[in-house]
């Protein structure tokens, strides 16, 4: 016996849920990884933050091809950008803007992970991307948004 009934299209409950959960991983996601580069044995302060990112850009120029200028002006913004663009995205200021922004960012951070051939985290981040580009593919499905989209 087989059943020729199709699948339901989903709700527009369903999927405005979906959106939301998404959302929220990345605003939450984007947020902390940005927090957590102000971090330094369990204390968080701006003079850490510039510690670990000057680390951070040394030790790319080191292991690629990038200049040492270029790492360190990435690795002094990025804290930042992940800050505002996680608080973005969590609040729902411009979420196809704000998404589309963390996924520009984790892209190029993904391009630095390439560079120093870090294949593991390039996977990790492309887990991130590709949750970016459904939330994306969601986001005519925003209700719960601070600032909304012009044309949603």
């Amino acid at each position: 016996m087989s059943d020729n009934s199709s699948p339901k299209p989903a709700s527009p409950c369903e999927l405005t849920a979906a959106f939301l959960i998404l959302r929220l991983f990345i605003g939450l996601r984007t947020l902390l990884a940005g927090i957590e580069k102000f971090e330094s044995g369990g204390n968080y302060s701006f003079a850490n933050y510039y510690k670990n990112m000057a680390r951070m850009a040394n030790g790319i120029t080191s292991a690629s091809f990038l200049p040492l200028w270029a790492t360190k002006i990435f690795a002094l913004s990025i804290g930042y950008v992940l800050v505002a663009i996680g608080l973005a995205v969590l609040l729902g200021l411009k979420p196809r803007a704000s998404l589309a922004l963390a996924g520009l960012t984790y892209v190029s951070l993904s391009f630095g992970l390439m560079a120093v051939q870090e294949n593991e985290g390039v996977a990790w981040l492309g887990i991130y991307v590709g949750l970016i580009a459904g939330a994306l593919c969601l986001v005519k499905h925003s209700k719960f948004a601070l600032w909304s989209d012009s044309n949603e």
